[in-house]
């Protein structure tokens, strides 16, 4: 045996995080240092050495899988010379293991010779001193097609005892539904056995002994899910549906649909509903991730392994926030700053969402540099573009232009004067001209 411990000097040179990681696991291994020298020098069986030295059985099993499974394969058989040993599979799905089977191969190969033809399964099993039921069952799992050829054999051999063999007519009448559910549907064992009102275990055994064919379709077909990417509602490598259990959806069924319907953020909707925050965000990213990326804008291209938060993303509660000033600003062109203020929002802050989720606007709203490089505001540009051509253009007076366009005089009129002084010369030239004529 080999010790996993550090000496306290090495301990107090490392983090504190790291260090009581350590001493944790030091504790956890001074805890069954006794029930590993007795697993490792003696033949004891583990569940009374867990009772003789006070602890789980199956806390202690689950310690020497992880830390002295080396240990664990010698006892049960298994070579464990170099290589990966937690990739030795002591149990497998649908295959006898070592230990049963060296309990039980005397016994099958008797059952299997001639010479104990006379001999009924349970005489066997007693010559043996084995548990008849047991060798029965483990025989019905592994072995049926002796139990078939046995019974056959002793039939003409009028060696008979008149006793019924297999599943008797009224087990499979009724386990018949749940048996077919099981072959028809992703549901589980249980699921069927409780929706059938029978035994869970009696449906297990059934299954296990009389229909071996669907076990083995199952098990191919959780071998494929298990290699496979996970969907929502289709089936996962250990035979069940992939969907939040019944109480998981009715914990968070209020959250979610304010989460649907509303633009509330997450944190006032778990103070709303009273769930933990970091459970509903959870159940969210893994069960309703489409949901999440809708709140965010973000349509296509997030994979499993997207980092959300380096996403071009509009978030649904900051967008019902400066819904308003938005459909306001379009419906009454006017600055930037005055509709923030009337809003109440940060005139900066909402120029820049606007020139991120709303370019155009922006761009129609926003300043324009003049031929001179000058700066103007494009909204006060447009608003007197038709003002400043006709006068221009034509010899009417400025204002009787104010007045057809809906302007204020003296508001165009220095408009012109300040940016537009050309204007002013090219309108006196043509009425020198007019008068001329």
């Amino acid at each position: 045996m080999t010790s996993n411990k550090r000496t306290s000097d090495e301990c107090a040179e490392l983090p504190a995080r790291e260090r009581a990681r350590l001493l944790r696991r030091e504790a956890l291994h001074r805890k069954y240092a006794v029930a590993v020298s007795l697993y490792a020098d003696t033949d004891i069986a583990l569940c009374k050495i867990a009772e003789a030295c006070g602890v789980s059985a199956g806390a202690l099993g689950n310690y020497l899988r992880r830390y002295w499974r080396g240990l664990v394969l010698r006892r049960n058989g298994f070579k464990a010379d170099g290589g990966d040993l937690h990739g030795v599979k002591m149990l497998q799905v649908g295959r006898q293991n070592a230990v049963a089977h060296a309990k039980y191969k005397d016994a099958v190969a008797a059952c299997c010779s001639p010479d104990y033809i006379e001999m009924n399964i349970s005489q066997i099993a007693r010559r043996y001193g084995l548990d008849a039921t047991a060798l029965a069952n483990f025989m019905r799992v592994h072995y049926s097609d002796i139990l078939v050829r046995r019974e056959s054999l002793r039939s003409k051999l009028c060696l008979s005892e008149n006793v019924w063999h297999g599943a008797r007519p009224e087990c499979v009448e009724q386990y018949a539904g749940a048996v077919e559910l099981y072959r028809t549907t992703d549901m589980t064992v249980a699921e069927i056995a409780e929706k059938c009102g029978v035994s869970e275990s009696g449906l297990s055994q059934h299954l296990r002994f009389y229909h071996k064919d669907v076990l083995v379709k199952k098990r191919k077909e959780r071998e494929a899910a298990a290699s496979s990417v996970k969907t929502y509602g289709g089936l996962s490598g250990n035979g069940r549906t992939y969907k939040p259990s019944p109480a998981t959806e009715e914990k968070y069924a209020v959250a979610l649909s304010l989460y649907k319907s509303t633009s509330l953020t997450v944190k006032e909707i778990v103070r709303r509903t009273g769930v933990s925050s970091e459970g509903f965000r959870a159940y969210l990213y893994k069960w309703h991730k489409d949901l999440v990326l809708e709140r965010f804008g973000i349509h296509g291209g997030a994979g499993d392994g997207t980092d959300l938060r380096r996403m071009p993303r509009r978030m649904k509660p900051v967008a019902a926030k400066y819904a308003s000033a938005i459909e306001s600003l379009r419906q009454k062109p006017r600055p930037v700053a005055k509709v923030a203020a009337e809003f109440g929002f940060n005139p900066d802050v909402f120029r820049a969402y606007l020139h991120k989720h709303e370019p155009e606007l922006a761009h129609r709203h926003g300043m324009m540099r003049m031929a001179d490089g000058r700066t103007m505001s494009r909204v006060i540009h447009e608003k007197y573009a038709e003002a400043v051509h006709l006068y221009t253009t034509t010899t009417e007076s400025l204002r009787s232009i104010a007045a057809r366009l809906g302007l204020v005089y003296k508001t165009v009129s220095g408009f012109i004067r300040r940016n537009h002084p050309e204007a002013l010369a090219r309108h006196k030239e043509l009425v020198a001209r007019l008068k001329a004529k």
